[in-house]
C-alpha cells in the first residue's frame, strides 16, 4: 500500500492544543475573519495568506496559473469518489440556483444543506467517516423540484427523460443501502466490490484486483512504479483493463485544461530545476507513463532552491481500500522562511534520529538521503486538499525514490494558525482536560509542540526506517496506511521528549513535550470518537492509527498505571501518571511498528489495528458525543480559498495579482461548478 503522507488534523485536536492560546496575537491578525459558514457537523474557515503582497510579480504570477491549474482538477476528484457524484452535484446546484418556490422552506434547506455537504466532501460520501450523507429533504420535494426545473439544463445522459433520470438518481441519493459506503477498510468484507468509490469498474473483485496487479510486479525490480496509481480498472468482455488517466485518456477534458495552466506558468518559473519539474509533469499527464512520474517525483524533489513550490496529480491512494489508485488533489504554496529555520534544524539532522532509533538496526537506513524540510504558506488548496485541508504533507510516497534521491516535507503552518484562531474560546479544555496541570501546560507549550509533532512526522517518521529486500511495498494491503501513520506518529512522540530537542533549540523545557503527549492521548483514548457515528467502530486510517497507539500504551502500561481513566461528577476524563513511561511505551510500539513495515508482516499488522485500533467502547462513545454536542462544536473544519486576481494595465500588461477574501462558501462553490467543470456528467 502507498504511504499516507497526509496527517488530517482533527478539530478536537486543534481545539485541545489551541482554545487556550487567547493571547497569542501578531501581525495584527486577530481582525481576519476566519469564519465563513457553518452546517450540519462542518465549520468553513478562512485561512490568510501571510507575505503574499511581498512577493515578486514573477513569483505571484507563477502562483496564479499554479493555482488556476490546482482548481481544473475539481471534477476528477468528484467523479473518482463515485460515478454519480457529478449527475447529483450538478442537478442539485440548478435547483439551487433555479428553484422558484419558498427557499425558507425546510425542504429547500434541507436541500442546500445537502449541497453544501456534497461540495465539501467532493461528493455524496463524508469526507472522513466515508458513510452516505442522509438528505434532510423527501423524495417527494426532490422528484416535484427536478420536475419543475428546465430539462434542457438536467444533467440528463443521451436520450434519457427525466423520470428515467429520476429512477436512476433516487435510490442513489435516499436509499441508505446502495453505494453506503465510499471507502470500506472492514477485513471480512470483499473491499472492491462493497466500497462505492469509482477507481473500479462494475463487477471487479478484490481477488482480481490483487491478482492483476500482482501479475505485473517483478519481485527482482528495485524501482519499480506504482503500478495502477493513474487508472480506472475495469472489465470488459471478462477481461480485466486499465483506462488510464491523461490527455487523450479518461478525463482528458480536465488533463487538457490543467496541462494548459501549467505551460502558462513556465515562463515564471524561478529556475531551471522548477522548470524541468513543471515541463516533466505535463509530459506525464500527456503520457500516463508512470515511468514519467517517476521522473517528475524525482525532479521535484531535489528541488529545494525555489521559494514557490507546489503539488498537482495524481498523488495520495487512501481513497483507495487497497491503496493503489491516487486521488487527483493539488496543494500551491510559497516558502515561510523564518518558520523553515525550525524544519532546517530537525532535517539537518536526520541521521542523528535515524542512528539514534530503538528500532532494530537492520530496519535503520544506513544513510539519511536528501530529508529536507520547510514550513509553507499555502496560497490555494485544489482536488482531494479542499476544502478539508492537510496540515503536513511528505512526498513522493515511491519507497525507493525516498531512499535513493530523499523526500520534502512541508507543515502548513498558515492552515494550522486559521485552525488556531477560528478555535480560540472553544470551551473544549475545560470540558475535557483533567485539571489545571494539564490545561496550563497545553497553553503554554501545545501550539509549539503541535506544530513539532507534525515536523517530525512529515521530515523524519516517514522518512525513518527501510523495507528490506524482496518485501513488497504493497504486502500490507489495506492495513498499510494506518501501520505507516503509526509508524511516522511514533516515531515524533518519541524524539518529542528527547535532550536532543533541547540541545537543538527546538524547544527550552524538558517538560514542553508532557504537552502533545496529553493531548495525544486524550485524543486517541476519547475525544476523537465525536467523529464516529454512535454504534459504529472506527475506519479511517488516521483515526484508527491514533487510536491503536493510545490503547496500546493504556492497555501496556496498566501493570504501573501510566496512563488511566478517572471519574468525576460522573465524566471521563484522561490522566496521564507517568510521562516517561509513556515514552518507553510509545519507543516499544515504535519498534514492532517498524518491524512490521520493514519485514511486510500482514499478519502482524492486521492483528494490532484489529486489536487496538478499530473498536470503540460504546458507553463512552456515547458520553463523548452527549458532552460534545453541549459545547456546540462543528467537528470538522475546511477552508474557502482567497480569490486570487491578476491586475493588468491599458496595454493588457499584467502589473501585479491581488488576494481578495470575501467570497462566500455558497459563492466559491457556484464559480468553481461554472468556470472549472470540464468533465462531461457520466466518465
Amino acid at each position: 500500500m502507498k504511504i499516507i503522507m497526509k496527517i488530517m488534523i482533527t478539530a478536537t485536536l486543534v481545539a485541545a492544543v489551541s482554545c487556550q492560546n487567547g493571547d497569542r496575537e501578531k501581525n495584527g491578525k486577530e481582525s481576519f475573519n476566519y469564519s465563513v459558514d457553518r452546517f450540519a457537523d462542518i465549520e468553513v474557515l478562512r485561512y490568510q495568506v501571510t507575505g503574499f503582497e511581498e512577493l515578486t510579480l514573477n513569483q505571484k504570477q507563477l502562483l496564479y496559473h499554479l493555482s488556476e491549474a490546482a482548481l481544473m482538477g475539481r471534477d476528477i476528484l468528484f467523479d473518482q469518489n463515485n460515478r454519480y457524484n457529478l449527475a447529483i452535484r450538478r442537478g442539485l446546484e440548478l435547483l439551487y440556483s433555479t428553484y422558484e418556490g419558498d427557499r425558507n422552506d425546510e425542504q429547500f434547506k434541507g436541500l442546500e444543506t445537502y449541497l453544501k455537504r456534497v461540495w465539501f466532501s467532493n461528493g455524496i460520501h463524508h469526507h472522513y467517516s466515508m458513510d452516505k450523507f442522509v438528505p434532510g429533504f423527501s423524495r417527494e420535494f426532490f422528484w416535484e423540484a427536478v420536475r419543475g426545473a428546465d430539462p434542457s439544463k438536467l444533467p440528463l445522459r443521451e436520450g434519457q427523460t427525466v423520470d428515467q433520470w429520476l429512477a436512476e438518481i433516487t435510490p442513489v441519493i435516499f436509499d441508505m443501502d446502495v453505494m453506503s459506503k465510499r471507502v470500506v477498510q472492514s477485513g471480512d468484507e470483499d473491499l472492491i466490490v462493497s466500497s462505492a468509490n469509482n477507481y473500479y469498474g462494475e463487477g471487479v473483485t478484490q481477488a482480481e484486483v490483487d491478482a492483476f496487479y500482482a501479475g505485473m510486479k517483478d519481485p527482482n525490480d528495485d524501482t519499480p512504479i506504482s503500478y495502477g496509481l493513474n487508472s480506472r480498472l475495469v472489465k470488459e468482455n471478462g477481461i480485466l483493463k486499465e483506462i488510464v488517466w491523461k490527455v487523450g485518456g479518461l478525463y482528458t477534458e480536465a488533463l487538457e485544461n490543467i496541462v494548459a495552466e501549467l505551460r502558462k506558468a513556465v515562463p515564471f518559473a524561478e529556475n531551471d530545476a522548477q522548470r524541468a519539474v513543471i515541463e516533466k509533469l505535463i509530459e506525464f499527464n500527456e503520457s500516463g507513463n508512470l515511468a514519467d512520474f517517476d521522473e517528475y517525483a524525482i525532479l521535484w524533489v531535489k528541488d529545494l532552491d525555489s521559494e514557490v513550490d507546489f503539488v498537482n496529480g495524481f498523488t495520495e491512494t487512501y481513497g483507495d481500500p487497497l491503496g493503489i489508485k491516487a486521488s487527483w488533489e493539488s496543494v500551491v504554496n510559497f516558502k515561510n522562511n523564518e518558520a523553515t529555520k525550525r524544519t532546517a534544524i530537525i532535517s539537518e539532522n536526520a541521521q542523528w534520529f535515524e542512528d539514534n532509533s530503538p528500532t532494530d538496526d537492520k530496519f535503520k537506513k544506513d544513510q539519511v538521503k536528501g530529508v529536507s524540510a520547510k514550513v509553507i504558506t499555502v496560497a490555494m488548496l485544489g482536488g482531494d486538499c479542499y476544502p478539508a485541508s492537510p496540515i503536513g504533507i511528505n512526498l513522493p510516497n515511491s519507497d525507493w525514490i525516498r531512499a535513493a534521491h530523499g523526500s520534502k516535507s512541508v507543515t502548513i503552518e498558515n492552515i494550522t494558525e486559521a485552525y488556531d484562531k477560528a478555535t480560540q474560546g472553544s470551551g473544549f479544555a475545560p470540558e475535557f482536560y483533567w485539571s489545571d496541570v494539564e490545561r496550563e501546560l497545553v497553553k503554554k507549550y501545545g501550539f509549539l509542540t503541535g506544530n513539532l509533532h507534525t515536523d517530525l512526522h512529515e521530515c523524519l517518521g516517514h522518512g525513518s526506517g527501510k523495507i528490506l529486500p524482496g518485501v513488497d511495498p504493497d504486502a500490507l494491503k489495506a492495513y498499510g496506511s494506518t501501520i505507516e501513520e503509526a509508524r511516522a506518529d511514533l516515531f515524533a512522540l518519541y524524539y518529542l521528549a528527547d535532550d536532543k530537542m533541547i540541545e537543538l533549540g527546538l524547544v527550552n523545557d524538558k517538560e514542553a513535550y508532557k504537552a502533545e503527549y496529553y493531548v495525544y492521548m486524550m485524543n486517541g483514548m476519547m475525544s476523537q470518537l465525536v467523529r464516529v457515528e454512535l454504534g459504529k467502530n472506527i475506519e479511517e486510517a488516521h483515526m484508527r492509527n491514533r487510536q491503536l497507539i493510545a490503547m496500546w500504551a493504556y492497555e501496556k502500561g496498566k501493570a504501573d498505571n501510566v496512563v488511566e481513566y478517572r471519574i468525576r461528577d460522573g465524566k471521563t476524563y484522561v490522566v496521564v501518571n507517568d510521562y516517561e513511561k509513556l515514552r518507553d511505551l510509545f519507543g516499544q510500539l515504535l519498534v514492532e511498528v517498524q518491524r512490521i513495515r520493514s519485514e511486510g508482516d500482514y499478519e502482524a499488522g492486521r492483528a494490532l489495528v484489529e486489536n487496538y485500533g478499530v473498536k470503540v467502547d460504546q458507553r463512552l462513545h456515547a458520553e463523548v458525543l452527549e458532552r460534545y454536542a453541549g459545547l456546540n462544536l462543528a467537528p470538522y473544519k475546511g477552508f474557502v480559498n482567497p480569490v486570487m486576481k491578476q491586475v493588468t494595465d491599458a496595454n493588457g500588461n499584467v502589473t501585479d495579482v491581488v488576494l481578495d477574501y470575501n467570497e462566500s462558501y455558497v459563492d466559491q462553490m457556484m464559480r468553481y461548478s461554472r468556470d472549472y467543470s470540464y468533465l462531461p456528467t457520466y466518465n
